[in-house]
Order: structure tokens, then C-alpha cells, then sequence
């Protein structure tokens, strides 16, 4: 498979916007600069991020084992999505395939950039359904979106079928690995360079507790990370998220210790939910949270929140009836949910 015949022609002939930081790099109070149109009253934010987020990269491929050429940040994953699509997708010509339920936004953007979406549910194991996949690809499907651990459903998809998919799929396939440092599954960061059409995508919003910072984070070769780079905005992630990101990322001893936290939690919250007379299932999980069938969704999503609880009802998603899927809290945020449900 050739990369380059994938992308869309306007982007390969595109030329990047380069910023005042991409054409002098060097950072030094020696220098005056007057070169981006910045102000020049130190605020400690008056000056321009680093477009390129070297210090986050640095960290991230010494931990990940990556080099800082295959990485690729992003004001969220979404907008590192967003850019794969631009990138791969003809609007109103190409196709992406997406397997239901599954997270929302891949739908959305989608629909923003004017790309056909072809959903292939997963079977009732919450697995691909790798012969319909490879079946449904056309000469304009150009990206396979694989959300695993998966959201909603909570479980990874089988390895095999995963590697499966990822040599019979003729464009790029994209795995979603939001949820990974909760999984006992391997990333799939570590077999990079034997796909060429491999993406992988990571975020700091859950593991590292850090949400509301917005980074997102995209492995892949040298040449999909190149492209992706020529049309990125210059500065989009700014120097408050790269200072934080950072700073938890240097920190891997707290990160470590609340994943084992929420993962020991987790594993009570299963075993509590089964003990609730309402609760008719609780699905594995290698993420942080869970899937649980109960007897009417609906009902008990409107009684938990009059109670004061917040959970994410599912019930209209494919194979997903009367779910509720109920974020892993702290200790007293799970025993509270324990409690009013059995109150309901």
C-alpha cells in the first residue's frame, strides 16, 4: 500500500503555513524578537507556543519508544481526528467506516467534512465484524475507525481480528485507544512499523486526569505524521496545556497510582452492581467504566438524576438497550451510585 495515493491531491500539492516560531526555532534572552507581532511586555504567556510541542514530544518518545517524528499533538483527539479526515477524505466522494455503538464524534465529523459514513455493527460480542468489513470497502473508503477499548461497550476487540483488519483494509485504520491504560491489552503503538496504514490515537483526558487541558495524541509513520503536520493550525496547542502536559507526563508514579485506583474501583463497582435488583447484566471492562443493562433505562436514568446522579443512558444505541453506562468515581461516588440504585 502506497500512503501517498490516499491522499487527497489538494493536500499533497498544499503548502504549509509557517509561523515566525517554525522558521527560527532557537528560544533565548539574548535575542529581541520582533519577528511573530507579539507583545513585548513579559506575562510569562506574551510569546507564541512552540508549534511543534517539543518538550511533550521528547517525553512521549522516551516513554513510548516512539520517535518524536511519529507524533503528531492535537487540541484534543478530536481535532487530531478531524485532521485525518481532511487529510484522507474527498468530500462528497470518499467513505469512512465506523462500528456501532461507538463514539459519537466519528459520526460528526464525518458529517462536517462531507464524507459518506458506513456503519458495520459489531456483533452481539461487542466484536468487528471483520467479513462484512472487508466485504463494504470501495475504491473511496479510505478510513476504518477502530475504538478499542471501545466506547460504550467498555471491551477491546480481539487482537487477531484487529491485525486482521488491519491487513485486508485497503486505506487507513485508525485504532482509538483512549481508554488503553485500563486495559490488560497491549497498545498497538509497539507494531507501528509493520503497517504502514496503522494509526494509533491517545489522549490525556483519562488516565492522567487531564480533561479540560485538551491534548490529543497521534502515533503513526513518519510520512502520515508529515502530512498531518502540513495542516495542522501553527499553534494549536498552546503553551498552558504543553506546561501541564508536561509536568503530569514527568510525573508517572501519580498517573500509575490512580489508574490502579480506579482499576481496583472498578472491579468493587462490578461486584457491587451485581448485587443490585435492577441491574440484569454488567459487561467487562477494560476502560473506566462500565455498560450495565438494567431493567428500564429510561426510568432509571430520570430516578438517578432527580437522586442527584449523572450516568449516560445508552439505551438508544445499537445492541445497547436499556444501558446505562456509569463512569468509575471515587470510592464514595460509587457507593453513593450502589446506594441509590438499590434505593430506586
Amino acid at each position: 500500500m502506497e500512503i501517498k495515493d490516499l491522499i487527497r491531491e489538494n493536500i499533497k500539492s498544499l503548502e504549509a503555513y509557517s509561523s515566525a516560531r517554525d522558521e527560527f526555532k532557537a528560544m533565548s534572552s539574548e535575542f529581541v524578537f520582533i519577528d511573530a507581532n507579539e507583545n513585548p511586555f513579559d506575562t510569562g504567556l506574551n510569546r507564541y507556543p512552540d508549534p511543534q510541542q517539543n518538550l511533550v514530544k521528547e517525553a512521549l518518545s522516551k516513554m513510548k519508544g516512539i520517535s518524536k517524528e511519529q507524533i503528531l499533538l492535537g487540541n484534543g483527539s478530536d481535532e487530531v481526528l478531524d485532521l485525518i479526515f481532511r487529510v484522507f477524505c474527498e468530500p462528497r466522494e470518499d467513505n469512512v467506516i465506523v462500528l456501532p455503538p461507538t463514539y459519537g464524534m466519528y459520526e460528526v465529523l464525518a458529517n462536517i467534512n462531507a464524507i459518506e459514513l458506513v456503519k458495520i455493527p459489531l456483533v452481539e460480542n461487542f466484536q468487528p465484524n471483520i467479513k462484512e468489513i472487508v466485504k463494504c470497502q470501495d475504491a473511496k473508503t479510505k478510513v476504518l475507525f477502530l475504538c478499542s477499548p471501545n466506547n460504550p461497550t467498555a471491551n477491546s476487540f480481539n487482537a487477531s481480528k484487529i491485525e486482521t483488519l488491519i491487513k485486508e483494509f485497503n486505506g487507513i485504520v485508525v485504532i482509538d485507544e483512549a481508554y488503553i491504560d485500563f486495559s490488560i491489552e497491549d497498545s498497538w503503538l509497539g507494531r507501528l512499523d509493520e503497517f504502514p496504514n496503522l494509526i494509533v490515537t491517545q489522549t490525556l483526558s483519562k488516565a492522567y486526569g487531564l480533561a479540560a487541558i485538551r491534548l490529543g495524541i497521534c502515533y503513526a509513520s513518519k510520512e502520515i505524521i508529515s502530512i498531518l503536520n502540513k495542516i495542522k493550525p501553527p499553534y494549536n496547542v498552546n503553551q498552558l496545556t504543553q506546561d501541564v502536559a508536561l509536568q503530569s507526563l514527568l510525573n508517572q508514579k501519580k498517573v500509575k497510582n490512580n489508574i490502579t485506583a480506579i482499576i481496583s474501583e472498578r472491579n468493587q463497582l462490578i461486584r457491587d452492581l451485581e448485587n443490585v435488583e435492577i441491574v440484569e447484566k454488567v459487561y467487562s471492562s477494560d476502560a473506566n467504566f462500565l455498560l450495565v443493562k438494567v431493567d428500564d433505562a429510561n426510568l432509571r436514568y430520570k430516578q438517578l438524576v432527580k437522586l442527584g446522579i449523572i450516568a449516560r443512558n445508552r439505551t438508544t444505541q445499537i445492541l445497547c438497550d436499556n444501558c446505562l453506562r456509569f463512569t468509575v468515581g471515587t470510592a464514595d461516588e460509587n457507593k453513593k451510585l450502589i446506594n441509590t440504585l438499590k434505593l430506586v
